[in-house]
C-alpha cells in the first residue's frame, strides 16, 4: 500500500469516530477536495504532488476531531507531527513541509514558503469552488482571484 492510501485510511478511521454523519461527511469531502486541489497545485508548481496530498489530508483533522476551530491550524501541525511519527510514512524533511504548512494554512494573508501556499491555495479552491452559490469570504478573495488567473479561469 502506498502512503498516501496509508494516511487516508487512517484519516478515515479517525473520521469514522465522528458522531454526525453529516459532520462527517463534510469533512470527507473537504479533505478530499483540498488534496485534489493541492495536488493538482503542486503539478503545476512544480512541488512534490504526493506530500502536499498528504498534508491536505491532516489539515484540519484537529478541527474535526476537537470540534473546535480555536487556533486549529496550529495545534493541527501538532497532530500531524504526532501522527506522521507513529506512521513512519515521511521523511523528517517532509514532515517538517507538512507541518509547516499546516501550521500557517489559514493565514490567508500572508507570504510563506511555496510548499506553505500551495496548501493555502488548496483549501481556497475548495472552499471557493465546492459550492459556487456561496460569496467568496472576503479574507480569501485575493487569493482565489489570482488563482484564476493562474489555471487560466478568469
Amino acid at each position: 500500500m502506498g502512503r498516501l492510501k496509508e494516511l487516508r485510511n487512517y484519516v478515515e478511521s479517525e473520521l469514522e469516530k465522528m458522531e454526525s454523519p453529516s459532520k462527517r461527511n463534510g469533512a470527507i469531502v473537504h479533505l478530499y477536495g483540498v488534496s485534489l486541489a493541492a495536488t493538482m497545485i503542486a503539478k503545476k508548481r512544480g512541488l512534490d504532488p504526493e506530500t502536499l496530498s498528504m498534508a491536505a489530508m491532516l489539515h484540519d483533522l484537529y478541527a474535526y476531531e476537537s470540534g473546535s476551530y480555536d487556533n486549529h491550524a496550529h495545534k493541527g501541525a501538532e497532530l500531524a507531527r504526532e501522527i506522521l511519527e507513529k506512521l513512519s510514512l515521511t521523511t523528517p524533511e517532509e514532515t517538517e513541509l507538512i507541518c509547516s504548512a499546516i501550521y500557517r494554512h489559514d493565514d490567508k494573508h500572508t507570504i510563506d514558503s511555496p510548499a506553505d501556499e500551495a496548501l493555502k491555495d488548496a483549501d481556497v479552491i475548495h472552499h471557493c469552488l465546492n459550492d459556487p452559490s456561496k460569496a467568496v469570504k472576503e479574507k480569501e478573495k485575493a487569493r482565489y482571484e489570482s488563482l484564476l488567473r493562474e489555471f487560466g479561469m478568469e
